[in-house]
């Protein structure tokens, strides 16, 4: 089983040291640069899966690490900051920061943001370049687009994670709380009757006749299960 490896980026030894111990605790492999110039160079030799960045770095800002990073690479980047300015919040996710921190912080919640964003890059990189096909439907993962007898669907971010997840799971049937957890995470806060909202949005988009749906089939008791029509 693949070890994510995050890539800390921290300049404060006590600090660097605390994170790492909690991070290798949580099952992560971690390395560490101590300056922007040296996060640079290992994020690029190494080719981590998660980038924690401090904003206060020598030689290199943890603002301009993170805006080459995003030029040349998707991987998901937390910034770390000691200032409390909200521009600085907005500036640091303008320039493609997946999330961010304000010191101090607890551990619990910045181990917390390093799970969801780990989830979403891997729910992210699995549906890469994949086409789903299944009667009159046509779903391209990898530019998150939908067609329905070649007329392109208006689905939601959450509609068309759901279809996927429903589309390569076909003929089985999937209970409500494991779409939730694939679909929205597990960190979602909300109940069973989210899924039954979204399964019934969705089936207004892709059945021919919604009340008769053909495709996406209501299992009684457990939740759903796509097939495909002949």
């Amino acid at each position: 089983m693949h070890m994510s490896t995050i890539l800390l980026v921290e300049d404060d030894p006590i600090l660097s040291e605390t994170l790492r111990y909690n991070l290798e605790r949580e099952g992560y492999s971690v390395i560490n640069a101590v300056d922007g110039v040296a996060g640079l160079e290992r994020a690029r030799r190494d080719q981590p899966d998660m980038v924690i960045l401090d904003v206060m770095l020598p030689r290199l800002d943890g603002f301009s690490v993170c805006r080459i990073l995003r030029q040349e690479s998707e991987v998901p980047i937390l910034i770390l900051t000691a200032r409390q300015d909200e521009i600085d919040r907005i500036a640091g996710l303008e320039l493609g920061a997946d999330d961010y921190v304000a010191k101090p912080f607890s551990l619990g919640e910045l181990l917390a943001r390093v799970r969801a964003i780990m989830r979403r890059s891997e729910r992210r990189i699995g549906m890469m370049r994949e086409v789903l096909d299944a009667g009159s439907l046509r779903v391209d993962t990898g530019s998150r687009r939908a067609w329905r007898d070649n007329v392109e669907l208006n689905l939601s971010q959450k509609e068309f994670d759901l279809l996927v997840c429903l589309m390569r799971n076909r003929s089985m049937a999937l209970s409500r709380d494991m779409l939730l957890e694939r679909v929205w995470g597990y960190d979602f806060l909300g109940d069973s009757r989210t899924v039954d909202v979204h399964i019934r949005w969705l089936r207004e988009k892709v059945e021919p006749d919604p009340s008769r749906p053909v495709y996406i089939h209501t299992v009684r008791g457990i939740g759903y299960r796509f097939e495909a029509p002949n």
